[in-house]
């Protein structure tokens, strides 16, 4: 069913409207066109272009930014056919490079749209170029252009040229004459005019914005999803910023180091070689990270895998000092190291078995090594990628806001935070490296501009301190003579806020499991939660135990949470129930209610029954989406009476509060209601949507009142 979404995907704004029809731009797309004209592009037109061309997709948009960077319909459409002609009549497909030639050949001269690596002959004391799909090489490349574009020794760029066709009786000279060459990449852009645009949009506004020019629909992620997002473009805008990231397959880990910006070069982890990477010493040429703002190793997971010893000592020189060796010759260099690989188990079995870093290869298991990373992404956290999460909203072309994060590496953020907050003096310095090269790059992303808030601060601080805990969390699993840190920091007026990771809040049992015997095991029906600011609540709530009374917070992306844990012990026994929660409108909504009432049937006894009150406010979206909304009502009631439950539904538009009151004494607040849960594919084979405690929750808060009875 398309209503089947846990966080409410945007309806269509004519329900009338054939199932091809645009896009009806949003508040946000029209704000975004006013400022940024001529900057943005309708995100879903890639893919209306690519076709069977396998090429990035900063090269379409560079295309659509000079043809469809608009949001007029009209000239959207004529700027789509335009590209497509371009594509059809310049792209070389490798299965047509024999065309491509011949057409070359017969008239001369052809544009062509290609990627091309460029190498020193020392022999003959030349350049040549090679091209990746037309299949030809040894084609001369003046000086000039290798100094103007370096990158071409380098991994190689896409670019467009000018091919001609000049036939010598010598079989040595190539026919192939480079006319002319044009990499696809902006070429200028003002940078005061970002700034001053960005002043104009709020803090969620830009971040939708950004969201929107990766490529994902912002409507279906939550806020700490979205900065994780956002934190893969911190290698872009931060120098020399070690980052890592394990998870499981399909969530994009390599995607934006692949497609994102033409300065970042995606390898293959098996590829990696001293001299690719670093120096080659017989003939003295810089390897990548001279070159590329950005490297990044692709599946570079691997317990097996071999690895060069010579390279990870490199490589961790190269992390630390910035620097590496050329024989006598010390040289620095200014690339982002990244590192993405997939994840073959949990997260509890990694916690209690090993550690978060298990899957690495033995040579990279290693505190000194791990010890160089600023930050490390939860992959596990992000969801896996479905056609519904990708945006047909307005984001930046993607040339131009990569030119933009290049343009920002120079600048350090890192101490906007210090009027307002410190750090622990627990924290030794590289923690606080890793912590303030974090904070500097989400400063540079969201506030380039230098302005934001006290809490819009704090909550990047916190988060850049979580991704550098996480690090050091799981070095000490590994080195036991690593000094244990004090993760946290000070407001103004002496406080202290520790900060914790979500995988330590989720599982203290397996997180702290030194702190634990054997026999602790963690128990079903245990609610694991956490206080206000983060730390996990001290005592776990058993169905046994006297229930919690209190105010509990949990984390977005957080799992193991259930009706039956959260609310379940505190229902059981009661005869009466009201429900007030304005949001019972949608699908899975409804189907909310649905699961609570089923955790009501099963705990009761077959012969009891239990009133439950809803009282519930009417969809404002028109007369159809009121029409469903009964509908999914009626259904509850007629599904629910066979349990013994009789539901009783009343409408009350002025309610704001959403609260559950028992008969037996309890008053429960419900900070969201029952929408706490993120989306759930509603496929019959996904474990998430059969059981609650495999799903991951919004960020939600529950009070728990006891009154007299």
């Amino acid at each position: 069913m398309s209503e089947v979404s846990e966080v409410g995907p945007a309806e269509p704004a004519d329900p009338d409207a054939p199932a091809d029809a645009a896009p009806r731009p949003s508040e946000l797309d029209r704000k975004i066109n006013r400022f940024f004209s001529g900057a943005v592009v309708r995100k879903d037109l890639v893919k209306a272009v690519k076709g069977n061309a396998i090429v990035p997709s900063y090269v379409l948009e560079y295309l659509l930014g000079q043809y469809a960077a608009s949001d007029d319909e009209a000239t959207i459409q004529a700027g789509i056919g335009t590209v497509r002609k371009i594509l059809a009549d310049h792209y070389v497909h490798r299965n047509q490079s024999e065309l491509v030639k011949s057409t070359i050949r017969e008239r001369g001269r052809h544009r062509i749209i290609d990627k091309v690596t460029a190498t020193l002959n020392e022999k003959d004391d030349v350049y040549q170029a090679e091209f990746a799909n037309l299949g030809i090489k040894g084609v001369l490349v003046d000086s000039a252009t290798i100094k103007a574009h370096p990158k071409l020794l380098v991994g190689g760029v896409w670019c467009i040229c000018d091919i001609e066709y000049f036939h010598s009786a010598d079989p040595r000279v190539v026919p192939w004459i480079l006319g002319s060459i044009k990499p696809i990449q902006l070429s200028n852009f003002a940078i005061e005019g970002y700034l001053e645009a960005r002043r104009e949009f709020t803090t969620d506004e830009w971040i939708d914005l950004l969201v929107q020019s990766v490529g994902f629909n912002p409507e279906l992620l939550g806020r700490r999803a979205k900065l994780i997002q956002l934190v893969r473009l911190i290698p872009f805008v931060e120098r020399n910023y070690n980052l890592i990231e394990l998870g499981p397959k399909g969530t994009g880990k390599s995607h934006i180091f692949s497609e994102f910006s033409p300065h970042g070069m995606l390898i293959s982890g098996g590829e990696v070689t001293v001299p690719k990477l670093f120096v080659n010493n017989a003939n003295g040429r810089i390897g990548l990270v001279g070159y590329w703002d950005v490297v990044a190793f692709d599946e570079f997971a691997g317990r097996k895998k071999r690895t060069d010893r010579a390279l990870v000592d490199i490589m961790k020189n190269y992390m630390a000092n910035k620097s590496f060796s050329r024989g006598v010759e010390t040289l620095g260099a200014e690339a982002s190291m990244v590192f993405v690989g997939n994840t073959s188990h949990t997260v509890p079995y990694m916690l209690k078995h090993s550690d978060l870093f298990d899957e690495l290869p033995e040579s990279y298991h290693d505190s000194a090594y791990l010890d160089r990373l600023h930050h490390c992404i939860p992959g596990w956290e992000v969801d896996t990628i479905r056609g519904e999460m990708f945006s047909d909203g307005y984001g930046f072309v993607v040339d131009y806001i990569a030119e933009v994060l290049k343009s920002m590496r120079s600048q350090d953020y890192s101490d906007r935070y210090q009027h307002r907050f410190s750090l622990s003096s627990d924290i030794s310095t590289r923690d606080r490296d890793g912590i303030h090269k974090t904070f500097s790059g989400l400063m540079k992303i969201l506030y380039p501009h230098g302005e934001a808030a006290s809490e819009e601060i704090e909550e990047i601080l916190r988060f850049a301190i979580e991704g550098r805990k996480r690090v050091k969390d799981q070095i000490l699993r590994i080195d036991s003579t690593m000094a244990d840190v004090k993760f946290g920091y000070l407001d103004r007026s002496g406080s202290w806020h520790p900060v914790s990771t979500l995988e330590e809040d989720e599982y203290p049992a397996y997180y702290h499991r030194e702190r634990f015997d054997a026999a602790d095991e963690p128990r079903a029906d245990v609610v694991v939660s956490t206080r206000h600011d983060g730390t996990p609540n001290g005592s776990a709530q058993v169905s046994e135990a006297p229930l919690f009374e209190g105010h509990r917070e949990f984390q977005e992306n957080q799992r193991g949470i259930s009706f039956g844990t959260l609310l379940g012990p505190y229902l059981r026994g009661a005869g009466r129930i009201t429900i007030v929660d304005p949001y019972i409108r949608q699908f899975h909504q409804a189907r909310n209610l649905m699961e609570l009432i089923e955790e009501i049937a099963s705990a009761k006894d077959a012969a009891d029954e239990v009133n439950i009150k809803l009282v519930t406010s009417e969809h404002d979206g028109g007369e159809d989406k009121v029409r469903k909304q009964l509908e999914f009502l009626l259904k509850v009631k007629e599904g629910a009476a066979v349990g013994g439950i009789n539901v009783d539904v009343s409408f009350d538009d002025t309610i704001h509060d959403r609260s559950i009151v028992t008969n037996t004494g309890w008053k429960i607040l419900l900070g969201r209601g029952l929408d706490i849960f993120q989306f759930v594919t509603g496929d019959a084979f996904d474990l998430a949507t059969r059981r609650q405690k495999y799903r991951q929750v919004k960020a939600f808060s529950v009070t728990y009142i006891r009154a007299c009875q």
